[in-house]
């Protein structure tokens, strides 16, 4: 159902099932899939591709132009994938020539006031807290959660199953399933709870703290502690993927955890 009171350009391609809500204004160049809820006040603008069953709330704006200076009215997207809600307020920048898109996947949640820059791709089953901001060419793996009143500057990677605590400055790039907080960001351990919800088995958890133990705890160089971990931890996808993670991390990751010698000499 279409409010009457709402604005539909007639170049937007809408499918069956949609509900747009009164005074919301959808543009051309709009493809919107079945079963969407655009509410009242959203602003879907010339780019966006948002997918089914989608859950739009009020003030948010799809496919608004980067604020990027370089930008040059080039024809690029801002893309929703199914089943994603995107909370009051939420800004979701479309792409440059640099990727030509923006890409939220499936089955996330954006929280309110949550900016996406430019040219980010975001995995599916995201959770971004309200108040999180993304520069441009940000990448988020899958299964990511990142708290309230987070930064991520430009460039950075986040990888699959990682947990950001709140008010997290990511400056360099977070491995895969780790916890991280503090500032500068560290790393504080192996996102356990959430591995286990995601049905991890217990070897593979264990294999993965063993892996982060050699990266991160026992204090060797990167290129001595990723040949420690493929001599001695068994071969797993998830270690493939934590060694490939770092090896094309050419940003840097994270730092370890801060010792507590470090932490009391950097208060004086």
């Amino acid at each position: 159902m279409i409010s009457p009171l709402a604005q539909v350009h007639k170049g937007a391609k809408i499918g069956e099932n949609v509900t747009v809500g009164p005074f919301a204004v959808i543009h051309g160049n709009v493809v919107i899939g079945e079963g969407t809820v655009i509410d009242s006040h959203a602003v879907i603008m010339p780019g966006a591709r948002i997918g089914k069953n989608c859950k739009i709330f009020p003030g948010a704006v799809i496919a608004s132009i980067p604020q990027d200076l370089k930008f040059a009215g080039e024809d690029t997207t801002a893309e929703v994938g199914d089943n994603s809600v995107i909370r009051e307020y939420v800004t979701l920048n479309r792409g440059t020539k640099a990727n030509w898109k923006t890409v939220i996947g499936k089955n996330c949640l954006i929280m309110s006031y949550v900016h996406i820059g430019h040219d980010s791709i975001i995995g599916d089953h995201v959770i971004l807290s309200g108040y999180c901001g993304l520069a441009g060419h940000v990448t988020i793996e899958d299964h990511v959660i990142m708290e309230g009143y987070s930064a991520i500057q430009q460039f950075i990677k986040i990888g699959a199953h990682a947990f950001c605590a709140a008010d997290s400055k990511v400056r360099k790039n977070v491995p895969p399933y780790v916890k991280c907080a503090r500032e500068p960001l560290s790393y504080i351990g192996v996102n356990t709870v959430g591995l286990t919800r995601r049905g991890f088995s217990p070897e593979i958890i264990k294999q993965i703290e063993d892996t982060y133990r050699l990266l991160y705890v026992k204090g060797a160089s990167i290129p001595t502690a990723l040949a420690q971990i493929e001599a001695e931890i068994p071969e797993s996808a998830e270690k493939r993927h934590i060694i490939n993670f770092i090896q094309e991390s050419t940003n840097g990751i994270m730092k370890g955890p801060v010792r507590v010698k470090e932490a009391v000499s950097a208060e004086k």
